[in-house]
């Protein structure tokens, strides 16, 4: 049974939205807090979101482009806000789907299908800065061609993929890559890291794993490269 978030603050309309996906065949998650709603979103790791933009807190724009940073999870937008701007935005910021209230519950349905449809087989993959990787075989989707990354390599890149913006601190990299800070000479971290380096230069990403001083390391888009340190 597929799982679909809603994130709707009216209480009504998530009544409605919950019993309409049930009826269907589908398990509703209901979203009823609005505080770090993307990461709530990412812990429930459902098949797809829809999501409303007009919401308490950081509202729908914010979590769509943090849950399309971090994640492959489909988003559907579903909302009142009717004007083209809205719809471009958001379906810029990875939305893939964009309907307004009020919507025929055909439609909805429809749409939803749809978007399932689309990502059937894509759960384990995590999408970058131009790319996606499948978190499984550590195969490497970028300009057209797919690379299978050394074991190490994949374990990394899947780190800083699934971080975001956030750096990753040189303990949760060598948790990654071996289970455990302990014994580990700094010096095979940095032979890694610097391996991926070149696989990621090599393939001309649009991306570079630049040092944060005290912390740990980032993935980048090549153009914040040098104020992001």
């Amino acid at each position: 049974m597929k799982r679909i978030a809603i994130v709707e603050d009216e209480v009504f309309m998530r009544e409605e939205l919950s019993e309409l996906l049930s009826r269907a065949g589908y398990k509703p998650l209901a979203v009823e807090k609005f505080e770090d709603t993307a990461q709530a979103l990412l812990d429930l790791s459902p098949d797809l979101v829809l999501l409303d933009l007009n919401l308490p807190g950081a509202g729908g724009f914010q979590i769509c482009r943090e849950l399309k940073r971090k994640s492959a999870i489909p988003v559907l937008v579903l909302t009142s806000r009717d004007q083209m701007r809205d719809e471009l935005h958001a379906l810029e910021l990875g939305a893939d789907e964009y309907l307004t209230k009020p919507c025929p519950r055909e439609r909805l349905l429809a749409r939803i299908s749809n978007v399932l449809k689309r990502f059937e087989g894509r759960p384990n993959l995590l999408e970058g800065p131009g790319c996606l990787l499948d978190r499984q075989s550590y195969t490497l989707y970028v300009h057209g061609q797919s690379v299978i990354l050394p074991k190490n390599q994949g374990k990394l890149l899947e780190l800083f993929l699934s971080h975001g913006d956030e750096a990753v601190t040189k303990e949760e990299l060598c948790l990654g890559l071996w289970g455990t800070t302990q014994f580990i000479d700094e010096n095979a971290l940095q032979v890694n890291l610097t391996r991926l380096k070149k696989t990621l230069a090599g393939l001309d990403m649009d991306c570079r794993l630049i040092p944060i001083r005290g912390t740990g390391y980032r993935l980048v888009p090549a153009k914040q490269e040098d104020t992001a340190q």
